[in-house]
């Protein structure tokens, strides 16, 4: 079977929207485009990582498509990232789109669970999705996603698309590459490690005011569950 590996770069915060530009991705009033552009340096690999999905097929969902086919075709034929991209076999998730106009490019028939667990047990290059937030959360959800590239960059932008949000399936990781740029962005590599496995550091004869801690906040919960 082939891995199916996903790579993204996030803020501190988790925010995965538009990092490449202003004009990526403005939806929701989101007008800090272009984040990443001050942390760059030569020493940066995005290869290793993914992000240039040398020797992969990629799958990408239907916003991150659109965003790749109209930049890295129009790229000078020199460029190597642009080279790769676009030769690489190309997986997209849509459900509103009807053509695909980039070279290589395929529509995934039906559910996109199924699709994609039947890619992974087809023979041929590891599977590498870029970005694509709302695919990454559907496939983590059903367990799909062998390793994640998580680029850290060092500031925090407050609002916008996070990779986890509220409804991200709880999950253990295990880190297995860490490194960190000159520029302060923490390069990481991360693999499923099970579901959460939660301990305590309470006492195990908790306090009178500990007990009444508790009974407050369990009143307060449940409150606000019933809280129209």
């Amino acid at each position: 079977m082939r891995k199916l590996i996903a790579s993204t770069f996030v803020s501190l915060d988790g925010i995965m929207q538009a990092p490449g530009g202003p004009d990526e991705d403005p939806t929701g009033g989101f007008t800090l485009g272009g984040w990443t552009f001050n942390y760059w340096n030569e020493n940066m690999e995005i290869s290793a990582a993914g992000f240039d999905g040398k020797d992969r097929e990629l799958v990408l969902g239907r916003l991150t498509y659109e965003i790749f086919e109209a930049y890295w075709p129009y790229q000078p034929a020199d460029d190597p990232v642009a080279t790769t991209l676009n030769a690489a076999r190309k997986h997209v998730a849509s459900r509103t789109l009807t053509t695909l106009h980039w070279n290589n490019s395929t529509l995934l028939d039906g559910d996109v669970v199924a699709a994609i667990s039947a890619l992974k047990n087809q023979p041929g290059l590891d599977l590498q999705i870029i970005g694509s937030g709302n695919l990454i959360l559907t496939l983590h959800a059903a367990s799909l996603i062998d390793e994640y590239n998580v680029w850290t960059f060092p500031l925090v932008l407050g609002r916008g698309k996070r990779l986890f949000g509220e409804d991200a399936k709880p999950a253990a990781l295990r880190l297995v590459r860490s490194r960190v740029s000159t520029t302060g962005v923490v390069m990481s590599t991360y693999v499923p490690d099970g579901g959460i496995r939660p301990g305590s550091f309470a006492s195990a004869a908790p306090s009178e005011r500990e007990l009444a801690r508790r009974h407050k906040l369990a009143r307060m919960a449940s409150h606000n569950s019933n809280t129209p």
